[in-house]
Parts: C-alpha cells; structure tokens; sequence
C-alpha cells in the first residue's frame, strides 16, 4: 500500500466519522422504527420461548427467504497496520507490559488470555477480558483472525465479540464460507442487525474492524432517549452505515435479543472468550464527545 493510499483512506476515515458525529449531535432519531414486536411459544421441551421479531423477521432466523444473507465481497488486499493517532489511547500494542497495564478478566483480576506471536488470544473458560479503564462514545480501531486450523461450523467456529461498553457486542466469527443467521455473522450487531455485506477473509488471516460508536442516553427515569449508534468498516468496507440500535444484543434464548437497560456514561471495551482460540492485536481507542 503506498504512503498516498494510506493517507487517503486515513483522509476519508476522518471524514465519515466527522459526518456521524455531525449526525448524531443534529438528527432526529425515529423512536417508533425499527416495529418490535414479542411472543412466547412452547419449545419442543414444553419450556416457554421468547420470539423477538424485528420489521417482522425473528431473531437469529434461518430461513434466507425470509432474512437473506448479506452478498458476499472480497476486500482489497491486506495493507500495513492501522498506527494509531496521537489522541488515542492505546490498549494493546503487542507486548506483555500493554496487557498489564490496560486488561483484566471481569472480577478486577489478572487476564488469563495469553500472548501468542505477539497477539492477544482468548482462553477456553478464562472468560471475557476488558480494559481497566470506561469509555462511552468512541473510535476503535482492532484487528483479530479466527483459527486457521478450521474445527466446527455456524456460531461454533471462531466466535468472539467485541463489547463497546460492555454491553453492545459487535459480533466476530469466521464468516469465511460459513453459514450462520446472518444477525450472527462476522459485523453483525448481535441479534439486531445483520452487516451490509460479508467481507470475511480466510481463517488465520487478519481482519479489521475500525468502528464509531455513540453512546445511548437515558433519562432519569431510565427511558431511552437516544439510541446507540455503530457504524462499522470491516476490512475497509462499510458494513454498519450510521445504524441506530433498537435495543440490547444480550443473549435472551435462541430468538430473542436483550432490551436497553440504564447504564453509566462510560463502561469498560470487552472481548469475549466464546471458547474459540481468537486473537486480537493492534487495539486502539479515540474518546468522542457525544
């Protein structure tokens, strides 16, 4: 990549998030779309199940005549690493010193997660890893890849997740030639929505995810009053384009996604241990004002 490419997609970067930033302080959000509506039915082992549909799709559906699958797109060869600016605060840079002083698991202790080959990588049952330091509304910059050596399939093969606030997960899996309910898919916004396009490449090769989030704001009440908003560059290309979140992406059964609870200002970045060796690196953060 030359130095003129890289300057031009750094140019066009600021750019965007200039124009959502600018989005975010001027529009009007429409509190009354996306429609939600819920059901319960009996599941097969006479439990009651949750159905949450979104503009009358269910959550995490499979059949693609009703929620069809983002087209899939080939991103442009990989370039060199996304150096962070110098207002970013740098949570992982490849050295031991950078996990100390920057990660802990979810009880204040010591990570479990290891450094391998200079990445961050997740732990089967060490649980989810999150930085010391709260952020709310933010630029992150991190780069992860999946296992090269392929085992499972659907949400059993390289999932992960990203948790801005610790609580609204952009979704990692090998979406390589891997079928899955596309609100599940590498960049979705788990369980609410679907990318734009799957611009996945092959296991074991390193991916992007450049994304501006805008935190949602509550009144004292702790009614909603603005949505969250991502959006979303995975390898470069535009998958989340200045979406407003309709509600929590918690995990509330297999058709189901959580709602907004009140929270404070700002909350730990997470990555999650979904038992799948995924590593991470080059994580940085851009405070913004809301």
């Amino acid at each position: 990549m030359t130095r003129s490419s890289i300057l031009n997609r750094q140019t066009a970067l600021a750019a965007l998030i200039l124009s959502t930033s600018t989005l975010v302080s001027h529009g009007q959000q429409d509190m009354s779309k996306p429609v939600i509506t819920t059901e319960t039915k009996v599941g097969p082992d006479g439990k009651d199940v949750l159905y949450m549909y979104i503009d009358g799709i269910k959550v995490h559906e499979t059949d693609v005549s009703k929620q069809p699958l983002p087209p899939v797109v080939t991103p442009g060869p990989a370039g060199v690493l996304g150096a962070a600016p110098s207002d970013a605060v740098v949570l992982f840079d490849g050295t031991e010193k950078s996990i100390a002083e920057n990660w802990t698991d979810t009880q204040g202790q010591p990570t479990q997660w290891k450094m391998v080959g200079g990445a961050l990588e997740s732990v089967k049952k060490a649980g989810y890893i999150q930085t010391k330091q709260s952020f709310g509304s933010c630029q992150v910059h991190i780069e992860w890849a999946s296992p090269a050596n392929v085992e499972g399939d659907g949400q059993g093969r390289g999932n992960s997740g990203v948790f801005l606030m610790g609580t609204y997960e952009v979704q990692v899996l090998d979406s390589f030639q891997n079928v899955t309910y596309a609100d599940g898919q590498a960049g979705a916004l788990y369980g609410r929505k679907p990318p734009l396009v799957n611009v996945c490449r092959k296991p074991g090769e390193w991916q992007t995810y450049d994304i501006i989030f805008h935190r949602p704001l509550f009144d004292a009440a702790g009614k909603v009053t603005r949505r969250a908003t991502f959006t979303i560059l995975h390898n470069g290309v535009l998958i989340q384009d200045h979406v407003a979140l309709s509600g929590g992406t918690g995990w509330m059964g297999p058709h189901a996604a959580s709602e907004y609870k009140p929270h404070p200002d700002k909350a730990p970045f997470a990555m999650q241990d979904h038992g799948n060796p995924v590593r991470f690196r080059n994580i940085w953060i851009r405070e913004l004002k809301d």
